[in-house]
């Protein structure tokens, strides 16, 4: 039964992925993508134009740091030195469509979210939720409204920055609270050191800044090739439904190198299901034939074990009542050496 359980587990989450980032029927309106110096978005950020324009959908990436536009994507939009109302008209304007021509779903990527949060343009009235909303449900009619995926890239390493008002959430908490899909990015070669080290007993190691060491910005990293390399991406994903229940996860994007950019089947896998990272049981070693090594013969015969079993043990007839300890109570007489005391006895 727990097999089954755990079949059907792996079989829906991979299911949920690939739902996720094929961007079918919606499911994640506002995805946040954490990464950080060891682990950058750009692998990610590639698969979701790849299977965009698998599905012929309309990708729009908002540039704060790139400088020239990846293969793929129909607007690019220059975000430095623009105010957020310009941004958003830029990105209103960038996919029209005509009556003629049938609608087609549409995916805005946000290259980093950090310069936006400390852009000075960004005046005292800005609102980040009413912001982002734009993109999702843009004003307008009702026959213009477009089914939009919003994916937004936010910077871990970055410093946070300072809040004019005390009590107001970090970006970082208000946009964990608003994302319906949390995706956080890790070097697969840190994830397979930290499980050697736990299984070893270990503390897991800490890279990059958290190593907090002066002059190190990046930890180590396995530039190893071919099938047993550690080339990859880990994501940790934490999925929220309607019903508010979330679905955590952990899976392994492989590098684009491996397959086509026309390849149709499913290139993600777990994290458990990976070679590397839990290597295979040989199912030919039966353990429970195996018996310990000794000098003398641990097993019994048929005939040893017919008469172990053959055996009445005493206290059988003191729970029935009918030997002479009398359901198990205590008799006792007093001999010769005995000191009656009356004390003892009262008590």
């Amino acid at each position: 039964m727990a097999s089954s359980n755990l079949s059907h587990r792996q079989t829906h989450n991979l299911l949920l992925i690939s739902k996720l980032l094929s961007l079918r029927d919606t499911a994640s309106p506002l995805t946040l993508v954490l990464d950080s110096l060891e682990q950058p978005a750009t692998p990610l950020i590639h698969e979701y134009i790849r299977r965009a324009k698998l599905s012929k959908v309309h990708v729009t990436l908002i540039a704060f740091e790139t400088l020239k536009p990846f293969e793929g994507v129909d607007a690019f939009i220059r975000a430095r030195r623009k105010t957020p109302a310009e941004i958003a008209k830029e990105v209103g304007a960038a996919y029209q469509p005509t009556s003629n021509s049938p609608l087609r779903r549409r995916l805005i990527l946000i290259d980093s979210i950090n310069p936006l949060l400390r852009s000075k343009k960004a005046d005292a009235q800005f609102h980040l939720p009413t912001f982002l909303g734009s993109f999702i449900t843009p004003l307008g009619p009702p026959p213009t409204k477009i089914e939009t995926s919003l994916v937004v890239t936010f910077h871990q390493d970055v410093p946070n920055p300072h809040h004019v008002m005390p009590y107001a959430p970090s970006p970082l908490s208000m946009l964990s609270y608003l994302a319906t899909t949390v995706i956080k990015l890790h070097s697969f070669s840190h994830i397979l050191a930290q499980k050697a080290a736990r299984d070893r007993s270990l503390a897991a190691p800490v890279f990059g800044l958290e190593e907090e060491q002066d002059g190190v910005l990046l930890g180590r990293l396995d530039k190893a090739s071919g099938n047993g390399s550690t080339e990859g991406v880990v994501l940790e994903m934490e999925h929220r439904r309607k019903s508010g229940r979330g679905v955590l996860e952990w899976y392994v994007l492989p590098p684009a190198s491996r397959y086509s950019p026309q390849h149709v089947k499913e290139v993600v896998i777990l994290l458990d299901d990976h070679p590397l990272y839990r290597p295979p049981v040989n199912t030919d070693f039966n353990m429970e034939n195996e018996e310990p090594e000794s000098t003398f013969e641990l097993r019994l015969t048929e005939r040893q074990r017919r008469d172990r079993e053959g055996v009445v043990l005493p206290y059988f007839d003191a729970q029935q009542g009918d030997g002479p300890g009398e359901g198990g109570r205590i008799l006792y007489d007093m001999g010769e050496e005995d000191d009656f005391d009356e004390e003892e006895d009262e008590i």
